[in-house]
């Protein structure tokens, strides 16, 4: 369980208390005498010993201040969990003032700038890439200056923007955005810093040198593919911390953390597409010597602190991953000592504080106001009306009319997008997600943030040609997102959705064709009855699946859609499509889209709903 504020005060006082200071650093109390040395009659000197901290994020995704611009309010979730900077600062602010500011350290790691409409403002809205010294400066690096980040990896979703994008918000931190596997094509050497040495000073004593290593994900090739070919290439995660940790050693750093944009040991989204695996923490720490910590990101987990063994060394390794959205803080308290005139870790232990239990940083949330304000005012204004409120919250067991609007809206951007092409006369099916258990858009007044709460991802549109046949084969993979429901057992629908960990973005329905899924039965034979336009599916058929660009480079490592036919893309984000189609059309109305029968569930051929 995450530490409060009292939790870790208390902590602190009792490390302090079981350590004697002695010129700066403490004293080891844990050696005792050599027999030897005690007939004798002396005492061996000690080694000097010190602590530090280390403190991460990860995940922030664009929340600075505590606010829900979809909602337009304050967050707030079923556990009451609070998001932001502005938090994480005061949390900070506190660390810093009992640890000692010259002894506590500040990294994250990475998915930075997606996620909010704040973040997404400064990236389409009022660009930081335009206007050169003028533009306007990202909220994230404004904050995570005034909270002096000493280091950020980089995440995947720091490319959806596109190069151009990560390079400004680069050029507006005051600390390095770290990638020893983002690589050059040309040269294949890094095309970010690969890891920096930050300095602990110990009065009269070597300081302390602290290598700070930063790797991001390798799915970036696959899922920001459009925005990354060409210009960056990306390694395994292990293969390059094995070149860089050794490289960090030997430019002095006693001490080594890692902060890397992946999860501890899951499977990868994306199958074997590419060779290098996407949650790869554990098998670093297994594999490469010289790591003491690493801050694990990407996964969206509370991981308090896990330990792993290195093979070729022996020694533990430390992992902690702190959740999401300045929810949580990791805290990695070291303790060294000098041994032969360089120091060495004797313990290091991870912990994760919560963020709900502080108030915001007022000097933040000033910090931002205006930016704030802008984003508020622009999330809020109106794009049409809607005949009745539309809720997604059924969307995982029943086909509702909500999702039916993202794909009739992707089907119509494709249809308008293929005509006068050799593919005009295909008919024009496309997948959806329920994105957002949340997302709802209400009867009467709709609101641009209404529509983006429906699509929360910066994807954009793409059309592939598959037949009848692969269709099959996708909604029968997309299926697996079910737990197998026996006859006769009750209906828990806690425990229907989301087997092995398959998160909603990678439950797909197929809009534009009718069928059954049968969760009775065994995963991989659960499709049944499958029909367009009130006939049987011809397998031999072809069509255009309107397709988002994260699916359509392989995201979750659907069948046949990596091979197939791209006839058309996008650079447009699906959710500026939905929201111009609100506006052209003035009024959302289900009759105009809702779709009929659609998909539903049965067991043993009996539907559940």
């Amino acid at each position: 369980m995450p530490l409060n504020r009292r939790d870790f005060v208390a902590r602190s006082a009792a490390v302090a208390a079981g350590t004697a200071v002695v010129a700066g650093a403490t004293s080891s109390t844990a050696e005792a005498a050599s027999p030897e040395s005690q007939q004798a009659g002396k005492k061996p000197k000690p080694n000097p010993t010190y602590s530090f901290t280390v403190l991460g994020t990860t995940d922030v995704h664009g929340n600075c201040v505590n606010w829900d611009y979809f909602n337009n309010a304050e967050y707030d979730d079923s556990a009451h969990n609070d998001v932001g900077l502005a938090k994480i600062s005061t949390m900070v602010n506190g660390l810093r003032e009992e640890i000692g500011h010259d002894r506590t350290l500040l990294i994250d790691a990475g998915d930075i700038i997606q996620g909010t409409q704040l973040s997404y403002y400064y990236a389409r809205v009022d660009p930081i890439t335009v206007g050169g010294r003028k533009a306007p400066k990202h909220p994230m690096a404004l904050a995570m200056n005034h909270i002096r980040y000493d280091a950020a990896a980089l995440g995947n979703h720091e490319f959806n923007y596109g190069i151009p994008t990560l390079r400004a918000f680069e050029r507006q931190c005051d600390f390095p955005l770290l990638a020893a596997n983002a690589l050059d094509p040309k040269t294949n050497k890094p095309a970010f810093r690969p890891f920096i040495i930050k300095r602990i000073c110990v009065p009269n004593l070597p300081d302390i040198k602290v290598g700070i290593v930063g790797l991001t994900n390798p799915g970036i090739a696959i899922w920001d593919k459009a925005n990354v070919s060409g210009q960056m290439t990306f390694g395994g995660i292990a293969e390059q911390a094995a070149i860089y940790v050794p490289k960090a050693r030997s430019a002095g750093a006693d001490v080594v953390v890692v902060s890397s944009h992946t999860g501890i040991d899951e499977a990868s989204s994306y199958g074997d597409q590419i060779p290098w695996p996407e949650d790869a923490a554990a098998e670093m720490a297994q594999q490469v010597p010289g790591i003491d910590a690493i801050l694990v990101g990407h996964t969206h987990k509370e991981v308090d602190q896990r330990l792993v063994t290195n093979t070729a060394t022996g020694k533990t390794v430390v992992l902690s991953e702190p959740l999401k959205w300045g929810m949580r803080l990791t805290r990695f308290d070291f303790e060294v000592e000098l041994v032969h005139g360089g120091w060495e870790v004797t313990s290091c232990v991870a912990s994760v504080l919560n963020s709900n239990t502080y108030e915001e940083d007022p000097k933040v949330v000033k910090l931002l106001a205006d930016e704030h304000a802008a984003v508020v005012a622009y999330v809020n204004q109106v794009i049409g009306t809607s005949t009745v409120d539309l809720n997604i919250a059924r969307a995982p067991f029943q086909d509702v009319p909500i999702v039916d609007l993202i794909g009739k809206v992707m089907v119509d951007a494709v249809t308008t997008g293929l005509v006068g092409t050799s593919y005009a006369s295909l008919p024009v099916l496309a997948q959806a997600a329920p994105f957002n258990r949340t997302a709802d858009i209400p009867a009467g007044t709709v609101r641009l943030r209404d529509a983006a709460g429906l699509y929360i991802y910066e994807n954009t549109l793409a059309a592939m040609v598959l037949t009848g046949a692969q269709l099959v084969d996708y909604i029968e993979f997309s299926a697996n997102y079910y737990n197998t429901l026996a006859v006769g057992a009750p209906i828990v629908e806690s425990a229907l959705t989301n087997a092995n960990n398959l998160p909603d973005y990678n439950y797909d329905e197929v809009y534009g064709l009718s069928y059954d899924i049968d969760v009775s039965q065994p995963a991989g034979s659960r499709i049944l009855n499958v029909t367009y336009n009130g006939a049987a599916l011809d397998p031999t058929q072809q069509f255009v699946l309107a397709i988002n660009n994260y699916r359509a480079n392989g995201g979750g490592n659907f069948p046949h859609v990596a091979t197939a036919t791209q006839i058309w893309t996008s650079s447009d984000e699906i959710r500026n499509t939905m929201i111009a189609w609100v506006k052209a059309k003035g009024e959302i109305n289900p009759a105009d889209f809702a779709a009929s029968p659609g998909w539903r569930l049965v067991r043993a051929g009996v539907p559940l709903y």
